[in-house]
């Protein structure tokens, strides 16, 4: 027997339809007993074995006044948004379930860390001499970069919503770029651009970069790990010389709008989504008018012009590598596609994703034959299409079908595991998943005992290789979500920083007043299609009933039409419902939903109105 607060909902009764105003808030009560899935031990297992790593790696890592023991430094390869990425997943990692020691400590770490950067100054690059932080942001840098650096604080609305310094701060950011800050004077309302690549909580850079803007003061590298291989810091410089045009918009700088979803979803009102989707629209028109392709240039008057592929990071960049003699393809452009996703969240408008399937579609008719085999282009420059790869284009084609759910677009998804999960041909890959996190995570553990580097031997992004936070199969298995940040099956998906979680599940534990799956709670989403979601919720503990509320997106834009159990269908028509489990059961849920039906919201369930 199931029921939905003091109503009966009994296997094969017809349905039952709540009254509109207890929809969201009347409890089904999953009574049936269920022998404890091993998927579900497991998951319980990884968020434990995730906490016992991350305190550790506190411990060995940040010092007692929650500051990073590095070598500081500013630049692109080892600079400030490094350090912030240390913690990276922490905060996801409580929102999943985690403890709440976890996002504390990811908490005063951001803390920290802001308070170091800002101390921190340069001598050489004129930026930094003031501090690499100023405001609590970055004094200048690329949103490459800088979206990595947010990483964390892009999440942190998951866990602390109602936190004022959060929300005083992610307004403050957002405003650095939506013209309303005359002190950063990035973004141009009327012509509706950012005015430089390289911009910040001092302003935009309007004038050619250096190298040293890019690379920092001058050091000795041999102590360090040098992530691209540099043995002297004139290759340091190197790296960077053909990084100089980056006056004008670039479609990285669409990164920003994420920080004008979270200032909205916590409450700072309509105008930063509207300033957000109103930049986010001048670069759909722009595609529009450049053949369906998004430029990575725009002029600082505003045009776009016949070197549409031009910029640093742009179409055409393929810039040498000083330790090779050899060009390598540098189009970032394809990251950007996360911001048009952050759109679609705030809008519930599928044109956003439809700019990059036509995208897709042009690049491929652009193919060649090479040898008796179609390739197709990765870059475009003066001399027109270039960086041909065999088989058709299929950059962010995972990303475009999550988000459409339409099956002609199923083809440039690619065939990871987790597609075979979630379309039933590889029922395995549940317990698979977590085990190799498991793995992860002892690895990484493994990684900080051996560590033989010191503060003064081991840069900021030294760390991030051995932060043992591992998530990507609990977003996947528990929410049905994306981990774009890391994305472990594609070859053609670029690795992400700075990204909101998109997914199609979320939990609370009402009992605790927080975000997460209760204690003993495991979740497992089965299935995913445009209108319909499969979850398996299982309450491990044998003593003890948990309730569990489960929310539709990470923001609540997804709207839980009716839920359905062996049959029986009830109707719901909110953001969430709540769902009892007695002492050692479960329940397997299929939810009729509407995506993107509500503007988003980080609030939590009980203090909506």
């Amino acid at each position: 027997m199931m029921r939905i607060g003091r109503r009966a909902f009994v296997t094969g009764a017809a349905a039952l339809a709540l009254p509109a105003q207890a929809r969201t808030r009347d409890t089904l009560v999953a009574s049936a007993p269920m022998s404890p899935p091993r998927w579900a031990v497991l998951q319980r297992q990884l968020l434990a074995a995730n906490e016992a790593a991350c305190v550790d790696f506190y411990a060995h890592y940040v010092d007692r006044r929650d500051r990073l023991r590095v070598f500081e430094r500013w630049g692109a390869n080892d600079g400030p948004d490094d350090a912030a990425e240390a913690t990276n997943d922490w905060f996801l990692l409580h929102a999943l379930g985690g403890g709440d020691r976890i996002r504390d400590l990811a908490a005063r770490f951001w803390e920290g860390h802001l308070r170091q950067f800002a101390a921190a100054r340069t001598s050489d690059v004129p930026i930094a001499r003031r501090g690499m932080y100023y405001r609590e942001f970055p004094v200048q840098m690329d949103w490459q970069h800088n979206a990595e650096g947010l990483t964390s604080f892009n999440v942190m609305g998951l866990s602390m919503p109602r936190d004022t310094a959060l929300r005083v701060r992610t307004a403050r950011y957002a405003d650095f770029y939506t013209g309303r800050d005359a002190t950063a004077s990035n973004y141009d309302p009327k012509l509706r651009m950012m005015r430089s690549l390289m911009n910040g909580s001092r302003g935009p850079m309007l004038r050619p970069a250096t190298p040293l803007d890019w690379a920092g003061d001058p050091f000795d590298p041999t102590p360090f790990h040098m992530e691209h291989g540099e043995t002297t810091y004139q290759e340091t410089l190197d790296h960077y010389a053909e990084y100089g045009d980056v006056v004008g918009d670039n479609p990285l700088n669409l990164q920003s709008t994420t920080l004008g979803l979270n200032a909205y979803a916590l409450g700072g009102g309509e105008r930063f989504r509207r300033w957000a989707l109103d930049y986010l629209d001048a670069w759909v028109e722009r595609a529009a008018r450049n053949d369906d392709i998004l430029p990575s240039h725009v002029r600082p008057d505003g045009t776009v012009g016949k070197d549409w592929w031009a910029g640093v990071y742009g179409w055409g960049f393929s810039p040498l590598v000083p330790q090779t003699g050899v060009r390598e393809d540098r189009n970032r452009v394809p990251r950007s596609i996360t911001a048009f996703m952050g759109a679609l969240l705030m809008s519930g408008d599928q044109r956003y994703v439809d700019l990059w399937r036509r995208q897709t579609a042009r690049i491929n008719a652009a193919a060649r034959t090479i040898d008796g085999v179609s390739h197709a282009p990765t870059m475009y420059g003066a001399d027109g299409w270039y960086g041909w790869k065999p088989g058709p284009y299929r950059t962010n084609g995972f990303e475009i079908w999550y988000m459409s759910q339409r099956a002609e677009d199923r083809e440039f998804a690619g065939d990871h595991p987790w597609i075979g999960f979630l379309e039933g041909r590889d029922p395995a890959y549940a317990e698979r998943a977590i085990e190799t996190d498991l793995k992860r995570v002892a690895e990484r553990v493994t990684l900080r005992e051996g560590d033989t580097t010191t503060p003064q031997t081991r840069l900021a992004d030294w760390p991030i290789g051995i932060n043992p936070a591992s998530v990507t199969s609990l977003v996947q298995l528990m929410t049905g979500g994306l981990h774009i940040a890391r994305p472990p099956w594609s070859k053609t998906s670029p690795p992400q920083g700075g990204v909101p979680l998109h997914c199609r599940l979320r939990y609370f534990d009402p009992a605790a007043r927080r975000a997460g799956v209760p204690p003993q709670v495991a979740a497992l989403v089965h299935s995913l299609s445009d209108t319909a979601t499969e979850v398996t919720l299982v309450n491990l503990d044998p003593k003890s009933a948990r309730s569990v509320i489960v929310q539709g997106g990470a923001y609540g834009e997804h709207r839980i039409d009716s839920v359905t159990i062996d049959g029986c269908t009830v109707a719901a028509g909110g953001r969430d419902m709540t769902v009892r489990l007695e002492p050692g059961c479960g329940v397997r849920l299929r939810l009729a939903m509407t995506r993107y039906a509500l503007r988003p919201t980080l609030s939590f369930p009980w203090d909506r109105a």
